[in-house]
């Protein structure tokens, strides 16, 4: 399984460490060339792109079979609206099998409907990330349930 990891932050490091430790490939998207060494420390291929430009991220969802858009800490707006609605488009005509959300209620009403009317398995995680290994933990559970989820059903 190859994940895009979208957002995250530091607490994607320690997903990254867990995910690649398993032999999943983890492709993190940053929007600065300084944070490459700790993602590539963590087994992770950096990508450097920006989620308010979707199309920075275009060639990220390459052989990709699972979209991480972990944006819980971003401010409501467009993350969470019209820059998620035209990733999930993106993801139609791709390899990617699942999708795992966090984020607003806004931005879950968004992939619920776009995630059901393209068939694509998805998760909302809404585990705080104050408890570092019980997100890290959800996060591992959503992408084993959208993996093993039927074409076109909520994890």
């Amino acid at each position: 399984m190859r994940a895009l990891l979208v957002g995250g932050g530091r607490p994607g490091l320690e997903l990254t460490r867990r995910l690649t430790a398993d032999g999943h490939a983890v492709r993190f998207v940053t929007r600065h060339e300084a944070f490459v060494p700790e993602i590539q420390e963590a087994g992770g291929e950096a990508y450097i792109g920006d989620p308010d430009r979707i199309g920075s991220l275009r060639y990220g969802l390459d052989n990709v079979t699972v979209l991480l858009w972990l944006m819980g800490r971003a401010p409501a707006g467009d993350l969470h609206g019209s820059r998620l609605t035209m990733m999930m488009e993106r993801t139609i005509d791709t390899t990617v099998r699942g999708m795992v959300y966090e984020g607003t209620a806004e931005g879950a009403a968004i992939v619920d409907r776009m995630a059901t009317y393209n068939e694509i398995p998805y998760a909302i995680l809404d585990t705080p990330r104050e408890d570092q290994d019980a997100w890290v933990s959800a996060v591992l559970e959503d992408i084993d349930g959208v993996l093993a989820a039927q074409r076109g059903a909520s994890a």
